[in-house]
């Protein structure tokens, strides 16, 4: 039987079901150039969008992010978790290449999330990273002066040698962030993960399957083929697109996603590598 034109739903069957999609790509937090990286500024119209879809199914979350700001990940992770509380839609995600720290934060704003075989998920951990050139300034002759009001503003500066306090002092902040991540953890897989908080929590990084053994995704399977068999064959999907110039409203295509290259011109050097070893951390 062939499907009724949609002027003529109203009259005979429903349309078929239809599922948003909303894309979570790339280092999360601000990045130096022209090309932000996953922010609540720059997400939350497309967040919004996503659950104001009438008569959608479920919004899935496509996400593919080695991390980044801690911050940056709870506030996403928060926004997402409000709205679909808020609409009562459900919400399913599905892992590419990575969803580590940061990256399994956001996933963890689903009630379900689904990877790929090969997929890398977990790293529920705290890294902080920097480049020291304590001799750098010396040998070429440059003097570097520094006034600061209170002992510790400028912590781990660079250009300075590093000292046991301020490692101390670093730590403790990673501890306390730490924790907030394995509280999140504990809330949204309650009753879910299969092993000891010893082994989960060390910032190891899992594979597909073994991620799914421990509890920390529900299953292995991809956007289409899991959401065939929860809405049928003829389920629709729509993808919420990035804005396109300062006054457009967000617009929708079928299906699939675009993920901008990480780097590229206007990028501050320094911002580049720690991007690139971001990614690098994971084969990348």
């Amino acid at each position: 039987m062939t499907a009724l034109p949609r002027w003529l739903w109203p009259f005979g069957r429903s349309p078929r079901p239809l599922v948003v999609v909303l894309p979570l790509q790339g280092a999360i937090g601000s990045a130096a150039g022209l090309r932000p990286g996953l922010t609540l500024a720059a997400f939350a119209g497309r967040i919004e969008a996503a659950f104001s879809v009438k008569g959608a199914k479920a919004v899935a979350l496509t996400i593919n992010s080695p991390g980044g700001s801690a911050v940056q990940s709870l506030l996403l992770h928060r926004r997402i978790v409000a709205l679909a509380q808020e609409k009562g839609i459900p919400v399913i995600a599905f892992a590419e290449d990575v969803a580590a720290s940061g990256g399994y934060m956001l996933a963890l704003a689903a009630d379900e999330i689904f990877v790929n075989e090969a997929s890398l998920v977990g790293s529920i951990g705290v890294v902080s990273a920097s480049f020291g050139f304590p001799g750098l300034l010396e040998r070429l002759g440059i003097e570097r002066r520094v006034h600061a009001a209170g002992e510790r503003k400028a912590m781990l500066d660079p250009f300075s040698p590093e000292r046991a306090e301020d490692v101390a002092r670093i730590e403790d902040i990673q501890r306390s962030v730490h924790e907030t991540f394995k509280d999140l953890v504990r809330t949204r897989r309650a009753g879910r993960l299969a092993d000891d908080e010893s082994r989960l929590f060390t910032g190891n990084v899992w594979v597909g399957a073994e991620a799914v053994r421990l509890g920390l995704v529900d299953g292995i399977g991809d956007l289409r083929t899991e959401m065939r068999k929860r809405f049928g064959d003829t389920v629709r999907f729509r993808t919420v697109e990035r804005r396109r110039g300062p006054f457009a409203l967000p617009f929708w295509r079928g299906s699939g996603s675009r993920q901008p290259a990480a780097g590229g011109f206007g990028f501050d050097l320094v911002a580049a590598l720690e991007l690139r070893a971001l990614w690098a951390r994971f084969g990348l």
